[in-house]
């Protein structure tokens, strides 16, 4: 057995449905430009004013032609360019050039591309005759009007902003931004830029963690390395809680003789829960940082993930704990991750008790999902995580993997990389 496993550890799914069943989804909204509306998450459903396209109009260039009355020898008397329409309408033996999004004129039923006919002055000669329709982009056929495009909880990307511009929404109703204190803990820890101590090590933890909210529709608020020292810690949670929604601290929540941070954290709110089945990653501290009656009954709670020390382990509990909570707690709708099977390219290591998150590298070899291990995988060697595209994620009573058997697998996302 995992000589870290202990009687009591909470298993990984139950630690994520017991965060997301005490969170409470922000309920406060601001209207933003379309342009500021990347990676925000909308606070009320988006229903089409128009659709898209507007008319019927051509798929390609080439020649609107009334094909139901048959023939093949026709007429030009016009044109119809996209933003220039041809005002009249098509009877039987005409025809009209059109480009591609050009508006389909009155009596016009299908578009023949320009490299199926022959052209002599104002005489067009049909040599392929498509089927009635072919080549029309009808109207509403992407988007119908009065159709749902958005839902509610959804966490705007690049091409929804594109398609809510095709739409001519210009405003957005979204959640506001929930307020993220992020510190990170231990006598041991420089700041980059400071000069380098023997037997000190520089903090890679909140650079890490701070990079990544980026990612997230969060502002966070920086409160730097605190030492351990109950006092310093007790002071800085209750500054952090004055502002923030969620505390997220680093190192300080296992056992050791200066791991003060949980000890903390029970005296001034109250722990959730603290140790997990997974590793890496079993020291993390989950509740609400508050423990009054005004605290606990306030319109906004602050909560708090006290994550491991180790640099993975930072990591690996952040994005498959404190995502699902920070994405959650800012109104956005519960999203599972993608899971895929994959062959074990190398015998993988590992002891039943706790599920585990080693790092590894997927990659498709003769059409066969394949996998490897990233390299070594200590919770303090960041540099395999560097070189990792996925999680290799093995039950917790599973022991080691031989080569060929089949994995469980989760590539890594923008919140990780």
């Amino acid at each position: 057995m995992d000589a870290c496993v202990q009687p009591g550890l909470l298993p990984v799914h139950d630690a994520i449905a017991r965060i997301i069943a005490a969170l409470e989804p922000t309920t406060a909204t601001e209207t933003v430009s379309l342009f500021d509306g990347l990676d925000r998450v909308l606070a009320e459903n988006i229903i089409a004013p128009i659709n898209v396209p507007g008319a019927d109009n051509s798929a390609m260039d080439g020649y609107a032609v009334r094909l139901q009355d048959g023939g093949d020898e026709l007429t030009l008397i016009g044109e119809s360019f996209a933003g220039h329409a041809f005002s009249g309408d098509i009877r039987a033996g005409q025809t009209i050039r059109i480009m591609t999004g050009g508006l389909i004129p009155a009596g016009a039923d299908t578009v023949v591309m320009q490299e199926n006919v022959t052209r002599r002055g104002d005489s067009i000669r049909i040599n392929k005759l498509p089927d009635v329709g072919e080549n029309i982009r009808r109207a509403g056929e992407d988007i119908a009007v009065q159709s749902l495009v958005l839902s509610k909880g959804h966490l705007l990307t690049a091409v929804d902003i594109g398609l809510l511009a095709s739409l001519g929404i210009h405003q957005l109703r979204v959640f506001q931004r929930i307020k993220i204190a992020l510190l990170t803990t231990g006598d041991e820890l420089l700041a980059p830029g400071d000069v380098y101590q023997p037997g000190k090590i520089y903090d890679s933890n909140r650079p890490l963690l701070h990079a990544l909210l980026k990612r997230l529709p969060v502002d966070v608020k920086d409160f730097g390395i605190v030492p351990d020292n109950p006092e310093a810690l007790r002071k800085v949670f209750l500054s952090a809680r004055e502002y923030a929604d969620l505390v997220i601290s680093t190192g300080g929540v296992s056992v050791g003789d200066a791991d003060y941070t949980k000890e903390i954290l029970s005296e001034l709110g109250e722990v959730n829960f603290w140790k997990i089945a997974m590793k890496p990653g079993k020291p993390f501290a989950f509740g609400l940082l508050g423990n009054s009656l005004a605290e606990k009954t306030r319109a906004t709670k602050c909560w708090f993930c006290g994550l491991p020390g180790n640099p993975v382990s930072t990591a690996v509990t952040y994005h498959q704990l404190v995502v699902p909570a920070v994405r959650y707690l800012a109104g956005e709708n519960p999203v599972e991750p993608i899971v895929i099977k994959a062959v074990a390219a190398k015998p993988l290591k590992k002891q039943p008790g706790r599920m585990d998150f080693q790092r590894g590298i997927f990659s498709i070899i003769d059409g066969v999902n394949s996998v490897s291990s990233a390299g070594l995988q200590s919770s303090g060697v960041l540099s395999g995580m560097g070189k990792a595209n996925c999680y290799i994620r093995l039950e917790a009573g599973r022991s080691s993997v031989a080569a060929g058997e089949s994995v469980d697998v989760i590539l890594f996302d923008r919140f990780i990389r």
